[in-house]
């Protein structure tokens, strides 16, 4: 029977994909005690950068919410490994970090970001309601518009 938290996904209509491997020198995620540190995700889709470029410059508000948000589910497939395959061991999403791609000039990265915060919460509930740092960089890997990260406590 799947948990509380892979029914929510389904009813959202989202399958998670296969944690992705990393790219260089890290891990995906740390455990320390009852602490996960999930690695920057980009929005990998299909094993292939799904948006990117930069925000301001070809790449729309909306489009880089979408961006976050497969972040986000990125995020929730390495979560998932780290906690044995239980996503309902997850207590609370304490902080998510998120680096935009955009171009001198733009201010909307809050507002990009809320793509992977708003599916946090609809995923996890009060649980999901966390801190959140949102910072415009000029560059991402794989020039990925989008990349989050995520500090979680489980039960």
């Amino acid at each position: 029977m799947a948990g509380k938290i892979e029914a929510k996904l389904a009813e959202l209509g989202i399958a998670l994909p296969p944690a992705a491997k990393p790219i260089a020198n890290y891990v995906p995620f740390t455990v320390s005690g009852k602490l996960v540190v999930v690695s920057g995700q980009i929005p990998l889709k299909d094993g292939k950068v799904a948006f990117t470029g930069k925000l301001g410059e070809g790449v729309s508000v909306e489009q880089g919410q979408e961006s976050c948000r497969i972040c986000f589910v990125n995020v929730l497939s390495q979560l998932r490994e780290a906690a044995g395959g239980d996503l309902d061991r997850v207590k609370r999403v304490l902080r998510l970090g998120g680096f935009i791609a955009s171009v001198p000039g733009f201010t909307q990265q809050a507002q990009v970001m809320n793509g992977a915060s708003d599916l946090c919460v609809a995923v996890f509930g009060d649980a999901g309601r966390h801190a959140r740092t949102t910072i415009g960089v000029p560059v991402l890997p794989g020039d990925a518009a989008t990349e989050v990260e995520a500090l979680v406590e489980l039960a």
